[in-house]
């Protein structure tokens, strides 16, 4: 708290002796009135915040704003709310006091708490930056929030790639052992070669992701991921809806989606009890997941 050089039992005694400063009376005031009763105002809010009644002195500090528009003013009042907990009006009180002094290292400082306590930590980032440069990185506090954030920016925009992040298939060598790694067994027989089916069908995209996992490739596999995908979104599959979830869910899997492959298992096993290899697939996720 910026205190000044006012003497401090002076102002105690002659604090409920200042005039109440409103909108409607700041007008009657000389411009040297409102300079001493802005100074005056201000010790009895620096009083109040020492004493912590910080309401008492929001309200001497607003008043001593009406007087006179001083960065010292907001940031001071912006303490109070910081004590409270105001998050909202900490930004919005340190950012008059910036406006008015784009240097002052103690708002810059306040508001970069503010934000970080609202999760905003590249705004953090920037004030307690700036607050840096202008102090010559000379506040090791300062400098150890920098840090700080640093390693919060990071991680936060860490997780919003990886929660954007197209999830890709591993390597079509490790698809192929993790396929291989069941006991072989037959596409369904309606998905015969020698059935042909119109590839804007259900039964048609099961056909052509069967087709494209033989390919072995990396974009066999991606094609077939996608077929799985298109063949239950088509629907109409009758029998073969047992084995398009089992597939979907596969890919799924290996695509790093398990609630969403575990969800197609089930729905898979729940059609056709007898698809067996859904069971065990399952069962392995679920081991997998420590279940």
């Amino acid at each position: 708290m910026e205190k000044g050089t006012t003497d401090k039992k002076a102002v105690v005694e002659s604090e409920d002796d200042l005039p109440q400063i409103d909108e409607s009376t700041i007008g009657s005031l000389s411009e040297e009135q409102r300079k001493e009763y802005a100074g005056k105002l201000k010790a009895a809010g620096n009083h109040a915040y020492g004493s912590k009644d910080y309401n008492k002195a929001i309200d001497l500090y607003s008043q001593a704003i009406l007087c006179k528009a001083d960065p010292i003013f907001y940031s001071n009042r912006a303490a109070c709310y910081n004590a409270l907990g105001q998050w909202d009006k900490v930004i919005e009180d340190t950012t008059a006091a910036i406006s008015i002094d784009s240097e002052y290292v103690k708002a810059l400082n306040r508001r970069a708490n503010a934000y970080e306590h609202q999760e905003l930590y590249s705004e953090a980032l920037l004030d307690f930056t700036a607050s840096c440069i202008i102090d010559e990185f000379q506040n090791q506090a300062s400098a150890q929030a920098v840090e700080r954030l640093l390693k919060k920016v990071a991680e936060k925009k860490g997780k919003e790639i990886l929660a954007t992040k197209n999830k890709q298939l591993p390597s079509p060598t490790f698809v192929t052992n993790y396929l291989q790694s069941f006991r072989a067994k037959a596409p369904p027989a309606a998905l015969d070669e020698k059935e042909e089916y119109a590839e804007d069908t259900g039964k048609g995209q099961l056909q052509l992701g069967v087709r494209s996992m033989a390919k072995k490739t990396g974009d066999g596999y991606k094609e077939a991921a996608a077929a799985f995908e298109k063949a239950l979104e088509l629907g109409d599959l009758g029998d073969l809806e047992a084995f398009a979830y089992n597939m979907r869910g596969t890919f799924k899997y290996l695509r790093g989606d398990n609630k969403e492959a575990l969800d197609d298992l089930t729905k898979s096993v729940n059609l056709d009890p007898s698809l067996t290899q859904s069971f065990v697939k399952r069962a392995s996720m679920h081991l997998e997941l420590g279940k």
